[in-house]
């Protein structure tokens, strides 16, 4: 069993298990939008296993970057027909990923509200934002009740993507957002049933999975954590044994999979914040996607030791459309252009070459 091996994900046969990890590229420029470049894009690589679509917000108090899609509204659901179809005429299959940024914004994308989070801690540091880079605020931490109503969110914009033709959705639980606020004790210091206990910190988690998967299906439904992740200041006590809770939690939703962060070169500077991939396939039974700086060997490595099922390629994908086609052949890769990752037109997007 390798990369190439074909992968049963819910009720979808896959042809490999390459898959395209979700990667923002600000190209929604009107109306946060897909749009035909997008369209292109994804098209281009329907040659993946599986594809994530770049973080997709639930709702406008879920913005936190300029020119990033959404799937609330009429017109973005409609938009995003042209995505899925571009990926499926080619014979691909694709996720939405559902996301909310919580306390990772500021009032310049709500009209001078505040951004909201599971707690009141600012996070440090600055954002960019349609007026330039501002330096974060302390958010607004959710009531009980609109606690609820984002959970709807969630389920709406899960019914949203599966009506503009989707085959599921992630749900972005990683890397600061605000699942992972909820989910870590160094952001969440609730004191009723959402905080304390690593049980009450994953039940806003555990609400939105039991919405969606009722909604459309477990089947359809993924999940994406980052456990050792430090990025937009996330710490947590005890990484460790509060995702190894979480994960085994996650057994009992016959999910269609659980997608991993691995820890990255600046998690590992974290020792102690460092949670064992071995750890976390110990205690998930299901399908397990790993990402995080694979190359084509290292991918092979992790899928024939059964630490995973299959392997989310970012930053290669980005540059190299036909990637699979690439690892099939030993072709040099082309190199990705960090600085065309978040413009807003068809440069270092639509433009790397494929081999054919």
């Amino acid at each position: 069993m390798d990369l190439f091996s074909p992968i049963k994900i819910g009720n979808y046969l896959l042809k490999n298990r390459i898959f395209m990890a979700p990667m923002t590229r600000c190209r929604s420029v009107e109306s946060n939008a897909a749009n035909e470049m997008m369209a292109q894009y994804y098209g281009q690589r329907a040659s993946a296993g599986l594809i994530i679509t770049e973080a997709t917000q639930i709702s406008p108090k879920g913005i936190g970057y300029p020119y990033t899609p959404g799937i609330h509204t009429a017109m973005q659901v409609q938009e995003w027909k042209k995505v899925t179809k571009a990926v499926h005429d080619k014979g691909g299959r694709i996720f939405l990923q559902l996301w909310h940024v919580g306390r990772i914004s500021h009032p310049a994308f709500h009209n001078g509200e505040l951004p909201v989070a599971p707690s009141a801690i600012k996070p440090t540091g600055s954002i960019y934002t349609y007026e330039g880079m501002q330096e974060f605020v302390t958010p607004h931490p959710l009531s009980i009740e609109e606690i609820s109503r984002v959970v709807q969110e969630y389920v709406m914009g899960a019914k949203n993507a599966m009506e503009a033709g989707f085959d599921g959705v992630e749900i972005h639980g990683a890397n600061g957002y605000l699942i992972d606020q909820f989910l870590r004790d160094g952001t969440n210091q609730r004191d009723d049933i959402y905080g304390g206990s690593i049980e009450n910190r994953a039940r806003f988690l555990i609400e939105i999975i039991e919405g969606i998967c009722a909604a459309i299906g477990s089947e359809n439904t993924g999940v994406r954590l980052s456990p050792s992740g430090t990025f937009n200041d996330m710490k947590d006590s005890d990484p460790q044994n509060h995702f190894s809770y979480i994960c085994e939690r996650l057994n009992g939703y016959n999910l269609a999979y659980l997608h991993i962060i691995d820890a990255l070169d600046g998690d590992i500077r974290h020792g102690a914040n460092v949670v064992e991939l071995s750890t976390l396939r110990k205690s998930y039974k299901g399908i397990l996607i790993v990402n995080g700086g694979y190359t084509f060997e290292k991918g092979n490595l992790v899928i024939q030791s059964g630490l995973a099922d299959a392997v989310a390629f970012g930053a290669l994908y980005l540059a190299n459309p036909d990637l699979p086609e690439r690892f099939k052949s030993n072709t040099e890769l082309n190199t990705p252009d960090p600085h065309s990752f978040y413009t807003q037109d068809k440069k270092g997007y639509l433009d790397y070459p494929t081999l054919h």
